[in-house]
């Protein structure tokens, strides 16, 4: 079975823990296992992280893909590892060109066979395993063949328009089914669910053969570097606009478990193992609050009232719960740099930005690197806080530790090879201080 997470989204509704980078499949906020008693971020567990892990646990020998921007690849590395392959999409073209890009990914570079299973499902699915244990029956059914396509669909709870409807036939576990429409009106979705109709889950299960004549249908491509070239030209649409409403062919799994969206302040507060995480009190007096800190400063509230308060060093927002679903008009209205993000390699946090400096803090993980590389406009000076490393200045190597300064004037080479966890405080100095200074180097050879 070949599993395709789609990772998305821009950051925006669960700002200022989300950001362009971190979208929030990345935010540590499930309990791992084992880790019921402890609220430290360090022990928590991201979206993308508990449903790898649910879907292993499900299936062992499952092979997972990674549908991505490349903006969301360093994370995902520093979060799963190796552990899954990752598809990067060279632009944004919705669900349709992702899902064609991903097939022709593990046809083409996977050499996945064209009667080989693939299920399709979002990164970030709030479930409990049942829904993973689907999966089982989704590549059973699809395997069989008795339909093209086959979907998972879920009991609706009220007549929504954010979702697509699936009539089945009969109100069998498994079924066929009569009629599928991508996200009607109030009133039609009232109609559908007299019709015992169910919420299409976002779950697609086809045989890869299958999804590639369709690409090879709506787009004009030879394999998947070509596709990948050309990929800004793709129209945009959604796979259940494109494939799912024109099938005839289509049978369905009923999901009859948890399975929620946590895309807001408010459904995400309702998630949390507590009601605090990071550094931070409440008095007696709240009532129905949330407090979540990333900085190294604590929080105290007092008297507050169904409120969510969250602070990192992308910024803090107060808010009412129910006013915090609106939340993403004004995030998108500022105009800042990226001050936290997750890389293959560690993590960086800007703790302070002036006219002419900034400062960084950098964490690398054991047996990691950064790139070799330079700068032509600033000058840079690291000091060792904790762990034990090898420094490559200009093709030489120094071993460095707690405590241990070095400094790294325009034009000097310079990368850093962690040999334990380390931690380190860099200072940018110079007049022209942006991301897009930095010129990369083949890494030397000792």
């Amino acid at each position: 079975m070949h599993i395709v997470l789609l990772s998305g989204g821009s950051g925006k509704r669960l700002w200022p823990l989300s950001n362009d980078i971190r979208s929030k499949q990345f935010i540590k906020m499930f309990h791992k296992d084992g880790t019921e008693e402890t609220t430290d971020p360090e022990d928590l567990e991201s979206m993308v992280q508990r449903v790898y892990r649910q879907i292993k646990e499900a299936d062992a020998t499952a092979d997972v893909t990674i549908a991505t921007s490349r903006h969301q690849v360093s994370a995902i590395r520093n979060q799963l590892g190796d552990k899954v392959s990752v598809c990067v999409e060279p632009a944004r073209r919705d669900t349709f060109p992702a899902i064609a890009l991903a097939a022709s990914f593990l046809h083409y570079e996977k050499n996945v066979t064209n009667d080989d299973t693939v299920i399709v499902c979002p990164v970030d699915p709030y479930v409990d395993r049942a829904y993973f244990e689907c999966f089982k029956e989704l590549d059973k059914m699809t395997s069989e063949g008795t339909y093209s396509l086959n979907l998972m669909g879920a009991e609706p709870t009220y007549p929504s328009e954010k979702y697509g409807y699936i009539i089945p036939n009969s109100k069998d576990h498994m079924s066929s089914v009569k009629e599928f429409k991508e996200k009607p009106d109030v009133e039609t979705a009232t109609k559908y669910l007299e019709e015992g109709a169910l919420w299409n889950c976002g779950v697609f299960a086809f045989k890869l053969g299958y999804l590639l004549d369709k690409a090879h249908e709506l787009l004009d491509f030879e394999d998947f570097n070509d596709l990948s070239k050309h990929y800004e030209d793709a129209k945009k649409i959604s796979f259940d606009y494109a494939v799912v409403e024109h099938e005839s062919s289509i049978g369905v799994v009923r999901y009859d478990g948890q399975w929620k969206d946590i895309g807001s302040w408010n459904t995400f507060a309702e998630e949390m193992p507590d009601k605090i995480i990071g550094n931070a009190q409440m008095d007696d007096t709240c009532e129905d609050s949330n407090i979540v800190n990333e900085l190294n400063v604590p929080i105290l509230g007092m008297g507050l009232k169904h409120m969510i308060v969250a602070a990192s060093n992308d910024g803090i927002l107060i808010s009412d719960k129910t006013q915090s679903s609106y939340i993403k008009p004004f995030v998108e209205k500022m105009d800042q740099d990226i001050r936290y993000a997750e890389k293959s390699w560690g993590s960086f946090t800007v703790i302070d930005v002036q006219p002419e400096a900034m400062t960084i803090r950098v964490e690398l993980k054991p047996s990691h690197k950064l790139n070799y590389h330079s700068h032509e406009h600033r000058d840079e000076v690291w000091t060792i806080m904790t762990g034990e490393g090898v420094v490559v200045l200009d093709g030489k190597r120094r071993d460095v530790s707690e405590g241990d300064v070095i400094r790294m004037p325009a034009g000097c080479k310079h990368t850093v090879i962690a040999k334990s966890h380390m931690k380190i405080i860099e200072v940018q100095m110079g007049h022209e201080i942006t991301v897009e200074d930095k010129i990369k180097y083949p890494f030397p050879e000792f």
